[in-house]
């Protein structure tokens, strides 16, 4: 495992107005890995991940990416640096077509070329976004428009992609793929990944290292296959 991580939040707190839904969170995440945070509704890990991207404001700590201070940055601005996020409920644009959602993931990018490149990449990832290029983005299903919010995200050509519950309510069936293409992602394209998943199971199969949130506060962090086997885990998040 490398020295230095990609991403590095340091007692960070944060919160809605006098609400703090992050106390004190402290996490690392290191080049190629996929790590998870697990959690109950509510404990806070949507919030990370906002609060990462400047969204949800910070109000203690620090939050460092490839080595630099981002606490305080604008949201806009870590795209280009290759932070991106999928976030939770797809947020795709649905009165747009499947490929001109695809364009709008690379917004800040001037290389037309490889832009087109990365588009085809995507829909050899995804088929039956290809299929679909020319459909209003609204009009696919649920499974699909999952995929097309992935496939957005990695038209910006992503260092670290932070996920928000890829699985929420998705079929099985395709639940499986968006967690096959997620190691490909990983492996192939050496993308490092910060999952946050409800379905700590899948998450826990999928990544290297978890983190267990619990009303805003890191209870417990291991390598993944350990937390799997933890019975506090698999009573609490696995209904054992």
């Amino acid at each position: 495992m490398p020295n230095q991580p990609i991403l590095e939040l340091k007692n960070v707190s944060s919160g809605y107005g006098s609400i703090d839904a992050l106390k004190g969170v402290s996490l690392k995440v290191f080049p190629g890995e996929i790590v998870t945070m697990i959690g109950a509704n509510g404990a806070g890990k949507t919030t990370t991940l906002m609060t990462i991207c400047g969204i949800v404001p910070i109000k203690a700590g620090e939050i460092y990416y490839d080595g630099k201070p981002i606490h305080g940055c604008e949201p806009d601005t870590l795209a280009p640096k290759g932070l991106c996020q999928v976030p939770e409920g797809r947020r795709i644009f649905p009165r747009l077509k499947v490929e001109d959602n695809l364009e709008m993931g690379a917004f800040f990018r001037k290389d037309r070329q490889n832009m087109e490149k990365d588009m085809d990449h995507v829909f050899d990832l995804f088929p039956v976004l290809k299929e679909r290029r020319k459909q209003l983005g609204g009009t696919l299903s649920g499974g699909e428009q999952q995929m097309l919010a992935i496939g957005r995200a990695l038209m910006s050509k992503p260092r670290l992609l932070l996920l928000d519950e890829p699985s929420l309510g998705l079929a099985p069936l395709i639940v499986k793929r968006i967690f096959e293409i997620i190691h490909e992602i990983n492996h192939r394209e050496k993308t490092t990944i910060l999952l946050v998943e409800q379905n700590a199971n899948i998450a826990l199969q999928s990544a290297s290292r978890g983190y267990v949130l619990e009303t805003g506060i890191i209870i417990m962090s291991d390598d993944a296959g350990a937390l799997l086997q933890n019975p506090k885990i698999r009573k609490a998040y696995l209904g054992e």
